[in-house]
């Protein structure tokens, strides 16, 4: 299956969104299939009224109110594969909470007891629901291989590595064939352990070589109940950034300090930038004129022509729905503002 609609080819930098919207409050209240197909429909027409030239479908199909800290980005996966037990006991709740790495988080999203699979995960199903609603193209997420591995407790493979590409060999099957303009995989955790770059590059490039259309990974530094959970630089990260085999980044910026800005000129060319100069840990509303200013701070370094997308930094789940759409549009309106659109 062919990608309905490919990515626009024009302006020459494009307008998008990270993946996540707030749930509408309707769709908390009725929960069904029928309202998650409507509020996915609101939330796309949303995002095309703003002006968004590659919307995402808010990934409403993957909430929980059971977990509404994560947004359904590590339990909607983990808990549908194959030989992973959602059923956590004292001892496995102990043992998880000794790893010093996930101190962010009270227990494991789910118990490795045996070899993983697609069991009941059908990504299939979840794109080809945003597709019959989308009106155009489209971005479709799903969260990073590295990153949902370090949510489990591995009673199975013993080895990081062999449980993280095992999560990477389910993700690459769920991928292929998406009826959607772009793949895109999102992480969190790799930010701040950028000694772990080669293993998380060599499982995501799993996942992203099983695309047929546009690629990107979005890196952020953690957005756990609004707040940053990772330290560390892009500049870092710049060995791992240049071995993915992504078509263009989306990176967290608004957020972060100048100093990382440098560092993008570092990035290779066969890889596009997409830049987040919306910053979702506030309820400022920018501007149409500090949209395009960040934008030209950013090609100051890198150079013209180097952005291709502009974006917030993350999701928009934590924020009010009149914030968010207010942000919509101050995207937009800054990007026109930058090019001269009228």
């Amino acid at each position: 299956m062919k990608p309905l609609v490919k990515v626009p080819d024009s302006p020459s930098i494009l307008t998008t969104t990270v993946g996540s919207y707030p749930v509408p409050d309707w769709l908390v209240a009725l929960p069904s299939e029928q309202s998650v197909v409507d509020a996915t429909r609101v939330i796309f027409d949303t995002q095309r009224q703003a002006g968004i030239d590659l919307p995402t479908d808010g990934e409403l199909y993957r909430f929980d109110v059971n977990h509404p800290d994560t947004n359904g980005m590590i339990d909607y996966f983990v808990g549908s594969m194959g030989g992973v037990s959602t059923k956590v006991g004292r001892s496995d709740g102990e043992a998880f909470r000794s790893k010093d790495e996930m101190g962010w988080r009270a227990k494991p999203a789910g118990i490795v007891e045996g070899p993983l699979g697609e069991g009941r995960l059908n990504l299939l199903d979840d794109c080809l629901r945003a597709a019959r609603v989308a009106g155009g193209a489209f971005k479709f997420t799903v969260t990073s291989p590295y990153m949902l591995a370090r949510t489990l407790l591995d009673n199975h493979y013993g080895d990081f590595e062999a449980l993280t590409m095992a999560v990477a060999d389910v993700l690459a099957d769920q991928v292929k064939g998406l009826p959607c303009a772009c793949v895109q995989v999102d992480e969190a955790n790799i930010p701040g352990n950028p000694a772990d770059g080669p293993l998380a590059a060599k499982a995501i490039n799993r996942v992203l070589d099983a695309v047929e259309g546009e690629t990107a990974v979005h890196f952020c530094f953690g957005n756990y109940g609004g707040q940053t959970i990772q330290k560390g630089s892009w500049e870092a990260l710049l060995s791992f950034l240049n071995s993915l085999n992504a078509g263009h980044l989306v990176l967290e910026l608004a957020h972060r300090p100048d100093s990382d800005i440098e560092a993008l000129a570092e990035i290779d060319d066969r890889i596009a930038l997409g830049i987040g100069v919306v910053d979702i840990k506030v309820n400022h509303i920018e501007t149409a004129d500090e949209i395009a200013a960040a934008i030209e701070k950013v090609e100051k370094k890198t150079g013209e022509g180097r952005v291709k997308f502009v974006h917030p930094d993350c999701g928009f789940w934590m924020l009010k729905r009149s914030v968010a759409d207010r942000k919509l549009d101050a995207l937009v309106a800054g990007r026109n503002r930058y090019l001269g659109i009228d």
